[in-house]
């Protein structure tokens, strides 16, 4: 018997919200390189040296997030695709987490020496708590069922990454490493979409199962949420106690757990609001860039056009 191919054809979508994510995901379209991470060194110089410590650890715990999401973690979702759309959306991400996760060592290259870009990936290799969320979350999609990966997923896009971001957000607010925060600016700016557009796949696998099973699978992502949350708790310890900034992180990863939840179509679990989040890191998190003509900064060669932020409008499903 012959193989058969059936060619992706973008005229017949079955979904139109995987047309509309790969059009807002090409309209997004960046490169680490084309922005001016030099520009940040004299903020760095009169940084206190715990806090260039923890602006390496968190962006080493970001690029092992980002790596497990690019190898493993849109191969397992890409398996069980809706739509041949759906896949070509999710190969769009899986290239895009490859650049966030190249980003954060463009920002090492930049304001680190080599024998520090060595110690934060020790640092990564070696740190018990942050190696655990990045195997539980890898564990589930590897022998999880569809609908677990997409929970996981979420939770790794929409409130695991955030203890990373913080730190970058806060400097930002405080006129400090302006183009490292527009790097995060941008990463958000995709992780927005990522994670309610799989939330959105979730949604509608969800919503074909008995109402046993979803009340199972609700449970269980609870559960895992709970969990990984109280890990969290141990990684914003070890990571901000000593500057002390640990409660602000932590009330900023309730606050993202809610929003991943949300995107999966269910109900709230902590009780923190947007009001409760230090307004200088809320300010960050607006997905626009404070600059939309950055690029221009590095030449011609590179013009992308002025890209909107992220709406909540834009992807209420």
């Amino acid at each position: 018997m012959n193989d058969y191919y059936k060619a992706i054809n973008w005229n017949a979508i079955e979904d139109m919200i995987d047309k509309s994510t790969w059009e807002k995901l090409t309209e997004q379209f960046w490169l680490d390189t084309r922005i001016p991470l030099s520009n940040d060194l004299d903020d760095w110089r009169h940084l206190p040296e715990n806090e260039k410590d923890l602006v390496g650890k968190v962006f080493g715990g970001l690029t092992l997030l980002d790596t497990v999401q690019s190898e493993t973690g849109m191969d397992s979702l890409r398996a069980d695709a809706r739509t041949q759309h759906e896949e070509a959306v999710l190969n769009n991400i899986q290239f895009m987490e490859s650049v966030h996760a190249k980003s954060y060592s463009s920002i090492f290259s930049t304001l680190n020496t080599k024998t520090e870009i060595d110690e934060i990936f020790d640092w990564v290799s070696e740190n018990e708590v942050l190696q655990y969320k990045a195997q539980r979350v890898n564990g589930i999609y590897r022998d999880g069922t569809p609908l677990e990966k997409k929970v996981a997923s979420v939770f790794l896009e929409t409130f695991l990454f955030y203890s990373g971001f913080f730190t970058p957000l806060y400097y930002l607010g405080n006129n400090k490493l302006s183009n490292v925060a527009e790097i995060i600016k941008l990463i958000i700016r995709d992780e927005s979409v990522h994670g309610t557009y799989i939330g959105y796949k979730f949604q509608l696998g969800f919503n074909e199962l008995s109402d046993e099973e979803q009340e199972n699978l609700k449970n269980w992502a609870y559960e895992l949420l709970f969990e990984l949350y109280e890990n969290e708790e141990r990684y914003t310890d070890d990571l901000y106690g000593e500057i002390g900034w640990d409660e602000e992180v932590k009330t900023f990863l309730r606050y993202n757990a809610n929003k991943a939840l949300m995107n999966l179509g269910f109900e709230p679990l902590f009780p923190d609001n947007a009001s409760d989040v230090n307004p200088i890191v809320m300010n960050g998190l607006s997905t626009g860039t404070s600059n939309h003509d950055f690029f221009s900064q590095v030449g011609n060669g590179y013009l992308l056009g002025q890209v909107e932020s992220m709406a909540d409008e834009d992807y209420d499903f």
